[in-house]
């Protein structure tokens, strides 16, 4: 996986999205899928698409006139990675209202619920008691 995750922007997220699910795209095609969203013109996707190119998150292949691309990295391990990044970077006093939070506005299936469920019925049975402050210099977390 390429060494800045997070240096990926919604832009960018948006273009992945559509390499991941079609697995292989020109960037012709990209910019007809794109267009009633997002209003991009080609000029645009190719930017993006050249961004992503160098950053290593796709490959790109000439098939004529055409260029192709394709992921390079895997879509699910690509979002946890991130979202393990953004977790890193909160204090940890903070994850679990923050996760709290997240749960609440995303809509999930019967099946996500039940595997989380799961998860945090596992997770209690060596959950401290209260998650300290890992803030450097930060004191009033260090109570809360």
């Amino acid at each position: 996986m390429p060494d800045n995750e997070l240096q990926i922007s919604p832009a960018e997220w948006q273009v992945m999205r559509v390499v991941w699910t079609r697995g292989s795209v020109t960037s012709t095609e990209l910019t007809h899928l794109l267009a009633d969203s997002t209003g991009w013109q080609s000029a645009t996707v190719k930017t993006l698409l050249r961004r992503l190119v160098k950053k290593g998150f796709v490959a790109t292949t000439r098939h004529g006139r055409a260029f192709q691309y394709t992921p390079l990295v895997k879509e699910r391990e690509t979002m946890e990675k991130m979202a393990d990044q953004l977790f890193d970077s909160l204090c940890a006093h903070q994850q679990g209202a923050t996760l709290a939070e997240v749960v609440k506005h995303v809509t999930l299936s019967k099946s996500d619920i039940a595997n989380l469920q799961t998860i945090l019925t596992a997770k209690e049975a060596t959950a401290p008691q209260e998650v300290a402050c890992n803030c450097i210099g930060c004191e009033h977390h260090q109570t809360a």
